[in-house]
C-alpha cells in the first residue's frame, strides 16, 4: 500500500524591504517581488519588513518642482528626465501600477510616512499601508508629507483614524525611524530600493521578476 507524498513545506524567509515613499523605482521592485514570491508560494513562506529610506530627509515641508529637483540632484537634462519618466512609466505598466506622471509635479519630505508605516507595522497594516501610499504618490498625485492625506489612507486600508491621527499629531516613532535609517546607512544602504533576504542577501534596484525568483531559488537552495 503506496502512502502519499508528503507536502513539502514552504521555507520561511525573511524579507527587509528599504524603500521611501518616493521612490518609483521602489514600486516597480516591491511589484516586481510580489510577483516573484507569488511564483515561489508553494516553496516560500515570505515575512515582509518594510524599512525606511529617505531620499530627501532635507526636503522642506512644501516640498521641490520634481524637475528641479531632478536637475539639481543628479544633472539630468530634460530629455533624460523624460526617457526615465518613460521607461518608469512602462515598467510600472508591465507590473500592473499606473504611474501618473502628469499628475505628479512635485517631491516632498516622507519622514511621517515612514513613523506612520512604523505604526501600521505594529497593528499588521504595514504592507496595505505601503502599496496605498505609493497609489497616492504616483497614481492620484497626493502630498505623502500631506497629514490629512496620510489620514486617509490609513483609514482606507483599515487603520484607526483616531489612533493614526495620534501618531502625527506627536513624535511617536521618531527615534525608531532615525535609528533604523541610520543602521541601514551604515550597513552600506546608500540607493533604494535595497531588498535584504534573511539578513544576509542583498539584492539591489527596481529588478525584474526573474531576477527576484532566481535568487529567492538560490538562497532557499542553499546556493
Amino acid at each position: 500500500m503506496s502512502s502519499t507524498p508528503a507536502t513539502p513545506t514552504p521555507t520561511p524567509i525573511r524579507i527587509d524591504f528599504v524603500s521611501d515613499v518616493s521612490c518609483p523605482w521602489c514600486v516597480v521592485g516591491l511589484k516586481s517581488l510580489e510577483q516573484a514570491l507569488d511564483k515561489l508560494h508553494d516553496t516560500v513562506q515570505a515575512d515582509i519588513h518594510f524599512q525606511p529610506f529617505e531620499l530627501n530627509a532635507n526636503m522642506p515641508p512644501e516640498g521641490e518642482d520634481i524637475g528641479e529637483h531632478i536637475a539639481r540632484k543628479y544633472g539630468s537634462t530634460p530629455e533624460q528626465m523624460a526617457q526615465s519618466r518613460e521607461a518608469i512609466r512602462a515598467r510600472g505598466e508591465q507590473l500592473g501600477f499606473t504611474f501618473a506622471m502628469d499628475k505628479r509635479g512635485r517631491i516632498y519630505n516622507t519622514f511621517d510616512a515612514h513613523r506612520l508605516l512604523h505604526w501600521a507595522g505594529l497593528e499588521g497594516r504595514q504592507k496595505e499601508l505601503k502599496m496605498a501610499l505609493f497609489d497616492s504618490y504616483f497614481t492620484q498625485g497626493q502630498n505623502p508629507s500631506s497629514h490629512e492625506v496620510l489620514l486617509k489612507v490609513a483609514g482606507d486600508v483599515g487603520l484607526d483614524s483616531v489612533k493614526a491621527a495620534e501618531v502625527l499629531a506627536s513624535s511617536a516613532y521618531a527615534d525608531e525611524v532615525r535609528a533604523q535609517e541610520k543602521f541601514y546607512q551604515q550597513n552600506g544602504i546608500n540607493s533604494v530600493p535595497a531588498v535584504i533576504i534573511n539578513e544576509r542577501h542583498l539584492i539591489s534596484g527596481g529588478q525584474p521578476p526573474e531576477v527576484f525568483e532566481q535568487a529567492l531559488r538560490q538562497i532557499i537552495s542553499g546556493g
